[in-house]
């Protein structure tokens, strides 16, 4: 079981093992620097020791703060997609036509067609069919002259 960081700074406080100076809390400069870009990712943040080998273990002057461990890819397409649904206030699937279009154009910028199953994903979020998303596709890269 891993340790979270996303606790009040005065709960679950930990110096990394052998460090010098303070422990470090989740208020720490850094954690607070990392923390918006973590969550939009669908990641996890913990304690350097608690780190494994696949973790990027993130220091500040020196001194291991906090490790990162990031999610499956498949788990970030589904935080973009919640993350879109928050910025557009309503579910991608209320969006007309060309806002779909837009989100679509979004996902393929950040690779969401890369993950597998990616298409099936976001036309499910989007509430229209495979064969919709591959014409929104192609419909930008005809306008892009690709």
């Amino acid at each position: 079981m891993t340790e979270s960081v996303d606790r009040p700074p005065a709960a679950g406080v930990r110096a990394p093992s052998g460090a010098d100076g303070p422990p470090v809390t989740a208020d720490h400069p850094l954690v607070s620097a990392v923390k918006p870009l973590v969550d939009a990712m669908g990641a996890e943040l913990l304690v350097p020791e608690e780190a494994q080998q696949d973790d990027v273990v993130l220091a500040w002057e020196g001194r291991d703060v906090i490790a990162v461990r990031l999610p499956q890819l498949s788990d970030s397409l589904d935080h973009i997609l919640a993350a879109m649904e928050r910025r557009h206030g309503m579910p991608l699937a209320d969006l007309d036509r060309k806002a779909k279009q837009g989100v679509v154009r979004t996902l393929e910028a950040r690779g969401a067609f890369s993950v597998r199953h990616g298409v099936e994903t976001v036309a499910s979020a989007l509430g229209v069919s495979r064969f919709t998303v591959y014409n929104y596709l192609n419909r930008e890269h005809a306008a892009k002259g690709e």
